[in-house]
């Protein structure tokens, strides 16, 4: 999939900095002509844990590539740090559920049966390994806002690949959404737009070929959402 960045060095309206998920904003602002700094920087997989340091009102990547991309990004608004961007932060960094809830990863939880215990998706053990899991994305939230910045956190797609387990996968989402709350960040939910009766992803909205992705429909609703919100 092509991830597309920045449209404007001068008037942005936000700063997008995410995984492969914010491509799709990415593009249908692109598209829409809508000025933008950001986008893509990596995999989800790589912005759940030991990813960033902080650095003052700045932040750095671990990770030389990703470090490289958002320089360039905050080169293109103009500023030193993430502290000064002056403009909103949409972010999907810890929403790369379908990492979370590789199958494998949750096979010691299930009883004799196969199934879970009832109400161990919904529990506070849930919430504590899951939430250990992307720790260091919520840390990155935590940071931006502790910065002052609005920041909106986008939910993904309602897709789970054959590797995942469907419910770890709906549960998971739903308890990184319930740890960014509280911080005060704006969460993209367009679920209920965005499935059909079975609770994934409507086709219309899938990237083709490819088991994660939305596609650029998909990205049109979320940016029609962040421009509702006043982006």
């Amino acid at each position: 999939m092509k991830t597309p960045y920045s449209t404007t060095t001068t008037t942005a309206r936000f700063l997008l900095l995410g995984d492969s998920h914010a491509g799709p904003v990415g593009r249908a602002a692109r598209a829409a002509g809508i000025p933008f700094s950001g986008g893509p920087i990596g995999a989800g997989r790589e912005f759940t844990a030991g990813f960033f340091d902080t650095a003052g009102d700045d932040l750095a990547f671990r990770k030389p590539e990703a470090d490289t991309l958002y320089r360039r990004f905050l080169g293109e608004l103009g500023v030193p740090g993430l502290g000064r961007i002056g403009v909103p932060l949409v972010s999907t960094f810890g929403f790369s559920a379908h990492f979370v809830a590789t199958t494998e990863n949750w096979q010691v939880y299930r009883a004799r049966g196969g199934g879970f215990a009832p109400g161990f998706l919904t529990s506070r053990l849930f919430d504590d390994i899951v939430r250990a899991m992307v720790r260091d994305a919520l840390a990155f939230y935590r940071h931006a806002r502790g910065l002052g910045l609005r920041v909106l956190a986008v939910m993904p797609p309602q897709r789970v690949p054959a590797q995942s387990d469907p419910v770890v996968f709906m549960a998971a989402q739903d308890s990184v959404r319930g740890a960014l709350v509280p911080l005060g960040v704006e969460i993209v939910d367009l679920r209920a737009r965005v499935t059909d009766g079975t609770g994934f992803q409507r086709p219309e909205l899938c990237e083709a070929d490819d088991s994660i992705h939305g596609n650029l429909a998909f990205g049109r609703l979320i940016l029609a959402d962040l421009l509702a919100r006043g982006l």
